[in-house]
């Protein structure tokens, strides 16, 4: 049976979630990976939902044998992050966000969706926000803009999106403009520095991002092409009609 199995301790209070799903410049992968590495978040819950590939994930250093995607927590921060290794299959993307966005309202938690949108940069990457439910004044109070122009979020991230609309329930989803082809550490830091940090309460040091960038950009190219032959797996935002 699909569900979310949690291993960790429970004590959170309507915490934030930052999903994590691989996508266009792999943007929230990245920030979501450094969030996790970064406050040694502990390994909370696996999911277990449809649209999953049955692999076993192994880490460098560690023998223990992990589902590929997994929930971490900070229970300091009240902070939840999904860390996935894989992509979800499209035709299983509108169970996998049933079954996960079903978790996310038993917790009480607020998700965090987040979304590159294909660009040619012109200066550091410019970031927008969207709501379902009663979330948007939390981007007014944040200072974060509305897109420019319509669009729209497609792979999981969307179908995650669209159940929360559908749902009626809190939740906001952040685009940032990122590189199409390759891993894009500068647009997960926008995201971690005017997004996800004043939205969740949280400092972060975003640092290593900026010194370790190409380091880090190599290191997640093989799973980027990987998303880049899986098509429409891929989480991104895409504009649509006129401005």
């Amino acid at each position: 049976m699909a569900h979310v199995e949690v291993h960790g301790d429970r004590s959170l209070e309507s915490p934030v979630l930052i999903e994590g799903l691989p996508g266009v410049g792999l943007v929230g992968k990245i920030a979501t990976d450094h969030l996790v590495d970064t406050f040694d978040m502990s390994y909370y819950a696996s999911c277990r939902c449809e649209g999953l590939p049955d692999v076993a994930v192994y880490h460098e250093g560690d023998p223990a044998v992990e589902p590929p995607v997994r929930i971490y927590a900070d229970h300091e921060r009240d902070l939840l992050a999904l860390q996935s290794d894989v992509p979800v299959s499209p035709s299983d993307a509108t169970e996998f966000a049933a079954c996960l966005s079903g978790w996310i309202d038993e917790q009480d938690a607020l998700p965090l969706y987040l979304s590159g949108l294909p660009a040619e940069k012109d200066g550091p990457p410019k970031l927008h926000g969207i709501a379902t439910g009663d979330a948007g004044d939390l981007l007014a109070e944040y200072d974060i803009p509305a897109p420019p122009q319509s669009g729209l979020i497609s792979g999981p991230t969307g179908n995650l999106l669209s159940r929360a609309e559908q749902d009626d329930v809190d939740g906001l989803g952040f685009v940032v403009q990122s590189n199409a082809q390759f891993p894009d550490p500068e647009a997960a830091r926008t995201l971690l520095l005017d997004a996800i940090a004043p939205v969740a309460g949280i400092d972060v040091d975003t640092q290593k991002l900026v010194d370790q960038a190409e380091e880090i950009a190599q290191a997640r190219q093989q799973l980027a092409q990987q998303m880049g032959q899986a098509g429409d797996e891929s989480s991104q935002a895409q504009p649509i009609g006129f401005q």
